[in-house]
């Protein structure tokens, strides 16, 4: 049952991969509590062995003696250990003339996933954040015509940075991390105790302040200063536990005005080449075209130019995007954003179609690869149509693909849906791609980052994609664990 036994007789080999996981299992469970190469001799103690199974002498901790030297001996033991009836096990395969083999059948999911009638998992989000309780729903919706760049025409005014010295504050977020602070723990909703209002109090019906909102999933506006009766100054927050990495904006407005010009300035990004220098357009959802026409996001903007902050403190520099837009309803309620939205919610409903497909959840199945920092659930997909013979099934390569490692580049998650929509299908190429490989797929690899709207980094304070040779598996769990199925 073990040809490389005999060759061990013979010479000296390295340790058995397999040996070395089954005294990680058998510590794991508490059976086998000696360091390890300290197994008692059978000989020895044979009298141990026979009247408590369980237990195993050792010698003091940090101590290693070779009790059992010969590799051999100890492979013996263990196996004998495996197939004794004091250690039944479930979890060990039989081949089809009811031998066992020394491999152990894969585990029950470690984390409850949500069911097909109960509700989804609720983001976890760090202890210092505070989370309104409205849930945010956005449709579905492209566009019948192409969306065009802006055309510059070079006359675009460039306003004056003025900040909160000469401007009213209407929005401010308080107590945010950043830099010199550190992720200690998270909880469903945030912040425990009453969720202020953030917004100005407005003084009547008269009064056309917009009212401001980012305390959502994957929101981002840090603070909001009214310079002008209808323009407004924008600061973003930066990634959290960091001083840096602004770039992605995901906020609401109220209590807007049809027709009239309104200027946004965000003052603090960082990048200085912007793809807005060329005629990219900020995202805007109004909530009344969603509901009276099924009208979804889509692109907006007027004046738009993306420009250097001459108001430098002496620290990096920083630049703006200045855009102005006319909403098409009075007192409606609307978003801009970066980039299409997807959020942690998003992926889970996706997912939940999945799982509650019968034909899909044929061929697609769907695992916890681990948790997050903050205790989310990082999701696992194995996609591969049934293998006719072991044969068929071992002969499958690997393709791993993986999205969202940077939490603000929500467009991957978009690219992501399309890919899956597509191998999930009965189209004939997507079954031959399902008969030939064995998709491994991580649709969110920082779900923290995206919950709370952070641009690069996850709750560590760390860029994931410069993390990928780390040891550190309690600090970045998610690419840990993602190398290591990939060895696997």
């Amino acid at each position: 049952m073990f040809p490389a036994l005999e060759t061990e007789l013979k010479q000296e080999t390295l340790p058995d991969p397999y040996e070395d996981f089954m005294y990680h299992h058998l510590q794991y469970y508490g059976y086998f509590k000696a360091q390890r190469g300290s197994l008692p001799n059978s000989a020895t103690h044979q009298h141990v062995w026979k009247n408590n199974p369980r237990y195993l002498v050792s010698g003091s901790f940090g101590e290693r003696e070779d009790v059992i030297p010969d590799p051999l001996q100890k492979e013996k033991l263990l196996y004998s250990l495996m197939l004794g009836s004091p250690l039944k096990s479930r979890q060990l395969l039989h081949d089809e003339f009811g031998e066992v083999k020394p491999c152990l059948r894969e585990p029950r999911d470690l984390f409850a996933f949500f069911s097909s009638s109960g509700p989804l998992q609720a983001p976890r989000w760090p202890i210092e954040c505070e989370v309104i309780k409205e849930s945010l729903c956005h449709i579905e919706w492209v566009p019948p015509q192409p969306e065009y760049f802006y055309q510059p025409t070079g006359n675009e005014k460039l306003p004056e940075i003025v900040g909160e010295e000469k401007g009213t504050v209407v929005y401010q977020l308080d107590s945010v991390p950043t830099e010199g602070s550190y992720f200690t723990s998270a909880r469903v909703g945030g912040k425990r105790g009453i969720i202020r209002d953030l917004a100005v109090t407005l003084q009547g019906p008269e009064d056309n302040t917009l009212l401001f909102e980012s305390r959502f999933e994957s929101g981002n506006l840090q603070k909001a200063v009214r310079v002008d009766t209808y323009e407004y100054e924008l600061t973003l927050r930066t990634d959290l536990y960091t001083n840096k990495h602004t770039q992605w904006f995901y906020f609401r407005v109220q209590n807007t005005r049809k027709d009239v010009t309104y200027r946004f300035t965000i003052v603090n990004l960082l990048k200085p080449k912007s793809l807005y220098t060329i005629g990219m357009k900020p995202l805007m959802y109004s909530q009344l075209d969603a509901d009276t026409h099924n009208i979804g996001w889509r692109r907006e903007g007027k004046e738009i130019r993306y420009f250097k902050n001459n108001t430098e403190d002496g620290q990096q520099p920083f630049y703006c995007l200045t855009w102005t837009i006319q909403f098409p309803h009075d007192q409606d309620t609307c978003f801009f954003a970066h980039f299409y939205p997807y959020t942690y919610t998003d992926l889970q409903c996706y997912l939940l179609s999945v799982v509650n497909n019968p034909v899909q959840s044929q061929f697609c199945k769907l695992r916890t690869l681990c948790r997050s920092l903050a205790g989310n659930t990082v999701y696992l997909l194995t996609i591969t149509n049934p293998s006719r013979t072991p044969q068929e099934a071992a002969a499958k390569k690997a393709v791993v693909l993986s999205a969202r490692v940077h939490p603000g580049e929500s467009n991957g998650s978009w690219i992501m849906k399309g890919f899956l929509d597509f191998i999930l299908s009965n189209s004939p190429d997507a079954q031959l791609l399902r008969d030939i490989f064995i998709f491994k797929v991580v649709p969110m690899l920082n779900p923290d980052g995206v919950i709370v709207g952070n641009y690069r980094c996850s709750l560590a304070g760390r860029d994931l994609n410069r993390h990928y040779k780390t040891i550190l598996k309690e600090s970045f769990p998610c690419i840990w664990y993602t190398r290591n199925m990939i060895k696997r």
